[in-house]
């Protein structure tokens, strides 16, 4: 993932808009703070670094650049020390601006993200702050109006294919066309995610394929999902319990995993739509059960169970 971090503005390869704006502002020099912010593995980082690659000279970028993480320590005694002291002084010999980088700011507590709006007003004239989290809703209101906000997206498949396929022709890893499909898929917008998965499997299975991302992420494959819907609608209670326990102990499932998939094949099949409701409601409860931590054995019956029920309504419908 850090090999092939994208080092300039033009390497990135998605938000054309939000990069044609931000060169706008380093060509004409009118940097503004920036908050960037949307789910992980879209980009920020990666956006906010090559920019500062731009602005400063490798030399001086040590001088000019204050890069502070979640891991750093980020509290009210950092924004009034360190962070203070670096914004306060003025670069000699050059003009320009400084530049903090707080990553992952969502992390802040509220009273260093008090003392930090102070701290930005009063040093606008030599630095620029640049806030990067992914919920926008944990960055106080007096902060987000301080900043120029811009989101990033989930990346496209579009925009993530070509550069998998530039990091597989790089790697020389042997990847098929349904694997390249199930990375995409699996890793829902994320690129991190999606190159970590690829090396995982390279590692695990020589050859990336379909199955064998599926399997590597310990995620159901479509094929087993299929299988588990036809039993609980098709077969006895005990009978799909059985078998559904078994290819859970086979494959290592996760039975949160199998009700997400599930979810998708739920509005495939062709179910009367009262009834469909009814299904839907009930998924949406066991999964909530799951998430608080309840016994998986329970809520899988309880699984298997809302589809009988769901059959037998469709029956007498019929």
């Amino acid at each position: 993932v850090e090999k092939y971090r994208p080092q300039a503005l033009s390497e990135l390869v998605s938000h054309r808009d939000i990069l044609s704006t931000v060169q706008r502002f380093i060509s004409e020099d009118r940097l503004p703070h920036l908050l960037l912010y949307g789910p992980p593995g879209t980009g920020k980082t990666s956006t906010i670094l090559a920019c500062a690659k731009q602005l400063y000279r490798d030399r001086e970028f040590g001088s000019m650049v204050l890069e502070l993480n979640a891991s750093d320590d980020r509290g009210i005694d950092i924004v009034r020390g360190p962070i203070l002291s670096f914004a306060s002084t003025r670069t000699i010999f050059k003009k320009g601006f400084k530049l903090v980088i707080l990553d992952e700011a969502d992390a802040m507590t509220q009273d260093a993200q008090n003392a930090l709006r102070r701290v930005i007003e009063k040093f606008t004239e030599n630095t620029r702050f640049c806030l990067i989290c992914n919920y926008l809703s944990r960055i106080i209101p007096a902060l987000q109006s301080r900043c120029t906000r811009f989101r990033f997206g989930p990346l496209t498949p579009e925009l993530m294919v070509p550069r998998l396929q530039h990091v597989i022709l790089q790697e020389g890893v042997d990847v098929t066309e349904d694997g390249l499909k199930a990375l995409v898929t699996l890793s829902s917008g994320d690129m991190r995610r999606a190159l970590n998965i690829l090396q995982s499997t390279s590692m695990a299975f020589g050859k990336v394929t379909e199955e064998n991302v599926y399997t590597c992420t310990g995620h159901p494959l479509k094929s087993d999902i299929a299988n588990i819907l036809d039993w609980m609608l098709n077969q006895d209670f005990s009978t799909a319990y059985r078998k559904i326990t078994e290819l859970k102990t086979l494959k290592g499932l996760a039975l949160q995993d199998i009700l997400t998939e599930i979810h998708l094949f739920v509005h495939r099949v062709d179910f009367p739509p009262s009834i469909r409701i009814q299904l839907l409601i009930k998924m949406a409860d066991i999964e909530y059960r799951l998430a608080t931590g309840t016994s998986e054995k329970i809520q899988l019956s309880s699984l298997i169970a809302a589809f009988q029920v769901t059959r037998d309504l469709v029956v007498a419908e019929a």
